[in-house]
């Protein structure tokens, strides 16, 4: 039995780069090879394709890239996880099948299924989700990927597991892990984690870009290394048995890794402390991070506990069709020019007798004094419709749109035209008992594997340790002499992402900040849900959660309903909250003088 294992990672959503596979693949030395192609979003996608054709449903760029690197794979005996198969995982895998004939490779593929639940939902009692459901997928665990590879599957493919059960799955065929191993579960949970998004491990979507792009005065100047325009490489975990891991990378790739790079992905879109899973709890707040030499982190301590009876099935139905238009409104009286407009398209739908079940305006008003470009001078009013009637958003509404050009505001303008509308879904999350959830492993013989869920005896929830949740955070503290009121990102950084309708924001004090425990004491006393309310006043009305992790020096914020009804439905700017914790760096605070950079 090996002690060490090297998983890496070369896809970190559907749509990621398609260079990845074979990056990793000859960039350094690996075991297994991973990508995450799933999301929320993309099993809506991927059920709107099942809906024209019952053959897809899986994410054909995987097959693409493994079409370039079968030969490689076999070749350097590194084995694949992924679970690209999505909606179709059997299909996937018979694709993997035909290309391995047509090579004359020596390469077994496995596909792991049960997860889908959509000729189901009645019988689980999922209707409350309503008409229209097209994708309903439980998270399954990592014990069928693992009894797959015990039975010599070089390729897995799978449905919907959790994302980091394509990192679990090897680590518990390789160290032979049983369902109570549950600190090395957690372990592996946590660093696949890390591996899942790809290059956010590695700097991407990183606050803290500047420490490896460089100086801006020097990047792109000549005779200067442009070290912003290097791809940033894919993360890989070394994973032990004992459950701790190092994060890093194939050297000579862009990006890097460091601590803070590390808990950027750990705070992302996470909901509490306890991280639950079908095979384990992890407890985030038990993590400890340490940097152990260049692009190295070491992780240890994770701590880990049964698993809840349930399973959460992710729930996409198609909601209606959707438009939009955007409104270009310039120079002076801004709000007068808004209203007029409004108030007339309004009257225009209201009178066609279409108007669309819903309208929302937002008006993004960027009104400066003496403009010295018209851009600078340039506002934009956003109107978006929903309906379950698409001829409410299609002509009717950008008809009546266009209609205003001679016959409304000076300055009339739009970005565009407004196009036909779109379908549109929504995402719900359902919870059924573990065991009412087939979990079976395929083989390429056709032989099938049944995975047993854990017994009603041995499941249990216990409260985390206390040891990992303390109810005060504070520290010992001087008085504060004075303060500056400058951006709070002069002393955070910050990593913000969806699950379903709730926005997460991770804030946490960097590692290299010489107080950083006097720091994360101000901190998780600033961050209470009054505080965030003002931070961020699209919040003020939500239900807020504020989790305090001392050992990451971090609180991780949760806002329930920020984006609605999910990201496929909603209509913020931001509809996946990716760039939520810029905006709270960019929001002035009073920092202690003591504690700034």
């Amino acid at each position: 039995m090996t002690d060490v294992i090297r998983i890496g990672n070369a896809s970190g959503f559907y749509g990621d780069r398609l260079s990845a596979m074979r990056e990793m693949l000859e960039g350094g030395e690996l075991d297994y090879l991973t990508g995450d192609y799933l999301a929320e979003l993309t099993m809506l996608i991927l059920g709107r394709d099942r809906l024209k054709d019952p053959a897809t449903g899986y994410a054909k760029t995987f097959v693409r890239q493994l079409g370039d690197c079968l030969e490689l794979i076999a070749e350097r005996k590194v084995r694949v996880v992924t679970n690209a198969g999505g909606l179709n995982p059997a299909g996937c895998a018979e694709q993997i099948r035909t290309l391995i004939a047509e090579r004359g490779l020596d390469l077994t593929v496995a596909h792991v299924e049960g997860d889908d639940l959509i000729t189901r939902v009645d019988e689980l009692e999922l209707a409350e989700a309503g008409a229209g459901v097209v994708t309903a997928n439980a998270y399954l665990g990592a014990f069928g990927i693992a009894e797959a590879l015990r039975s010599g599957a070089d390729i897995v493919v799978t449905g919907r597991v959790t994302d980091a059960s394509v990192v679990v799955g090897p680590a518990i065929f390789e160290f032979g892990w049983g369902r109570e191993d549950f600190d090395q579960l957690a372990g592996a949970v946590v660093a696949g984690h890390i591996l899942e998004c790809g290059t956010q491990a590695t700097g991407g979507n990183f606050s803290g870009w500047r420490s490896f792009v460089g100086d801006e005065n020097a990047v792109g100047m000549p005779g200067a290394p442009d070290h912003g325009s290097l791809p940033l490489g894919f993360p890989l975990g070394e994973l032990r048995s004992d459950g701790t891991c190092v994060i890093t990378k194939h050297p000579g790739t862009g990006g890097a890794v460091t601590v803070d790079t590390v808990t950027a992905q750990l705070v992302y879109e996470v909901q509490a402390e306890p991280y639950l899973g079908p095979d384990v709890v992890t407890h985030l707040g038990s993590i400890s991070l340490a940097a152990e030499g260049e692009d190295r982190v070491r992780i240890t301590g994770v701590v880990g506990s049964a698993p809840p009876e349930t399973v959460k099935v992710g729930l996409n139905r198609l909601a209606g069709h959707r438009n939009s238009v955007e409104f270009l409104l310039t120079g002076l009286d801004i709000e007068g020019k808004a209203q007029w407009v409004r108030s007339q398209l309004d009257a225009a739908l209201a009178a066609s007798g279409q108007a669309p079940e819903v309208i929302e305006w937002q008006l993004v008003n960027t009104t400066i004094e003496d403009p010295q470009t018209q851009e600078a001078a340039t506002s934009i009013l956003r109107c978006h419709v929903k309906s379950t009637d698409p001829k409410r958003v299609d002509r009717a509404f950008s008809g009546a749109a266009v209609e205003l050009a001679l016959a409304s505001y000076p300055g009339f303008a739009l970005t565009r035209p407004p196009g036909p509308g779109t379908p549109y879904g929504v995402f719900g999350a359902a919870y059924v008992p573990q065991t009412d959830v087939p979990h079976v492993v395929v083989l390429g013989d056709g032989t099938r594997l049944n995975i047993p869920a854990p017994t009603s005896d041995f499941l249990r929830n216990p409260p985390s340790p206390a040891a990992l949740l303390p109810t005060d955070c504070a520290r010992s503290r001087k008085s504060v002499a004075s303060v500056s009121r400058v951006p709070l990102g002069r002393l955070v950084h910050a990593r913000s992402g969806d699950k379903g309708g709730n926005a997460n924001v991770g804030v946490w004090i960097p590692a290299d900040h010489p107080r950083r425990e006097e720091a994360f004491a101000w901190l998780s006393d600033l961050l209470t849900v009054d505080e965030v309310r003002r931070l961020l006043p699209e919040a003020a009305d939500l239900e807020i959660d504020v989790h305090p992790l001392p050992n990451l020096a971090a609180v991780n914020v949760v806002i329930h309903g920020l984006l609605g009804e999910g990201v496929a439905a909603s209509t913020r700017i931001d509809p996946q909250a990716k760039a939520l914790g810029e905006w709270i760096r960019a929001r002035h605070v009073d920092i202690p003088e003591e504690l700034l950079p």
